[in-house]
C-alpha cells in the first residue's frame, strides 16, 4: 500500500514538471507572434490551469471507472466535450484582461488548433490513466488471488495436520486395547508414552518447520508405542550425518511415512522386522531414505484411514509447491520411501 502511494506521487510529480514544461513551452510560442511576455505568460497559465482542471476530471473519473473495449468511445467523447469545455474557458476568460483588439484576434483564429491540441493532451492523460489504473486493479486482484490462496493452502495444512492424530490415536487405542486383557503393564506403559507423544504433538501444531533433531526426538516416542505393540519383532535403525543438525523439515512428517513401513513391513509376517531411517544433505535438500521389507505376494494394504503416504506428499506439495519432492520404488523385497525437504 506505501509503495502505491510513493508510486501515485512520483507520477503527479512528473505530470507536474510537464504541466510546466507545457506552459512554458506555450508562451514561448505566443511570445515568437509578437506579443509581450505578460500577455504570452497570462495565455499560457491560463490555458494551463484549464486544461489541468480538464485532466484532474478525467483521471478522477478513471479511477473509480475502467471502461471496456466497447466504452472507449464514450471515453473519446469525454475527452472532445472536456476539450471543448477549456476551449470556451479561454475564449471568454481572456478578453476580460483587455490585451488588446490584435490579441483577441489572434485567440479567435488560434481557437480550432488550440481545440485540438488540447483534446491531444487530454487524450493522453486519459489514455495513460487508464493505463496506471488498470495496472493498479490488476495488481491488487493477483495479491487477493494470492491471498485467499494462501488462506486456503494453510486450511488445507491445518487439516492435514488434524489428521494425523485422530488417525494415530485410533491405531494406538486399538493396541492398547489388545494389551489390557493379557499384558496390562505394557497397556499402562503404553498410554504413558501415548500422552507424552500427544504433547509433543501439541507443541508443534504452531511450528510449521522444524528442526531434524526435534523431529527425530519425536519419532522415537511414537517408535516406543509400536515397539510395546510389536515387542521384539520391531527393530529400528536411524542414522543420519553430521551436516544434517541444522537441517529443517515440516513437523510431524516422518511418522506417518514410518507407521506406513511398519504397516508393509509387519502386518503380514511373523518375522523380525528392520525399519531404518537414514537422513543425509546433498547440496540444498535434506533427504531422508525409509525403508522396509517388503513381499509384494504376500503384502497388502492394509485398513486404514489412507492418510499415510498421500498426505505426506499433498504437505510437500503445499509448503513448496513441487510434485517431485516424495519417491517410491520397491526393489529385491525392501519398500523404499525417499523425501527430499528443500532447505530454502
Amino acid at each position: 500500500m506505501a509503495s502505491s502511494h510513493i508510486s501515485q506521487s512520483k507520477l503527479l510529480g512528473a505530470f507536474a514538471v510537464c504541466g510546466l514544461v507545457w506552459t512554458a513551452l506555450q508562451a514561448y510560442i505566443i511570445h515568437g507572434f509578437g506579443f509581450p511576455w505578460m500577455t504570452a505568460v497570462s495565455d499560457a497559465g491560463i490555458s494551463a490551469l484549464l486544461l489541468a482542471g480538464a485532466c484532474w476530471l478525467i483521471n478522477n473519473n478513471l479511477r473509480y471507472y475502467q471502461p471496456d473495449k466497447e466504452s472507449y468511445v464514450y471515453l473519446l467523447i469525454w475527452c472532445a466535450a472536456l476539450a471543448g469545455a477549456c476551449i470556451a474557458g479561454i475564449r471568454y476568460i481572456m478578453p476580460l484582461f483587455n490585451m488588446g483588439q490584435v490579441y483577441f484576434n489572434f485567440l479567435q483564429q488560434s481557437l480550432i488548433i488550440r481545440f485540438f491540441t488540447l483534446f491531444l493532451a487530454i487524450g493522453w492523460m486519459a489514455m495513460i490513466s487508464a493505463l496506471w489504473y488498470s495496472q493498479l486493479d490488476h495488481k491488487k486482484t493477483v495479491e487477493r488471488k494470492t491471498e485467499a490462496e494462501k488462506l486456503a493452502r494453510d486450511a488445507e495444512l491445518y487439516n492435514l495436520r488434524q489428521q494425523l492424530q485422530p488417525h494415530f490415536l485410533f491405531n494406538s487405542l486399538n493396541s492398547i486395547n489388545a494389551l489390557i486383557g493379557f499384558k496390562p503393564e505394557l497397556a499402562r506403559k503404553m498410554i504413558h508414552q501415548l500422552s507424552d507423544f500427544l504433547r509433543g504433538t501439541l507443541k508443534k501444531d504452531d511450528q510449521l518447520l522444524v528442526p531434524l533433531t526435534d523431529e527425530l526426538a519425536h519419532l522415537n516416542l511414537y517408535l516406543e508405542i509400536e515397539k510395546v505393540r510389536f515387542g521384539h519383532r520391531l527393530q529400528t535403525e536411524i542414522s543420519c550425518d553430521d551436516k544434517c543438525g541444522e537441517s529443517v523439515l515440516p513437523s510431524l512428517l516422518l511418522q506417518p511415512l514410518v507407521e506406513n513401513a511398519i504397516k508393509f513391513g509387519l502386518y503380514d509376517t511373523t518375522d523380525d522386522v528392520t525399519i531404518s531411517v537414514r537422513a543425509e544433505t546433498e547440496e540444498q535438500y535434506l533427504i531422508i531414505m525409509i525403508q522396509n521389507p517388503y513381499d509384494p505376494k504376500t503384502s497388502r494394504r492394509s485398513k486404514g484411514t489412507g492418510f499415510g503416504l498421500s498426505g505426506v506428499q499433498r504437505r510437500l506439495y503445499l509448503i513448496f509447491a513441487r510434485n517431485d519432492l516424495m519417491e517410491t520404488h520397491a526393489n529385491d523385497n525392501i519398500f523404499t520411501t525417499i523425501i527430499k525437504i528443500p532447505q530454502l
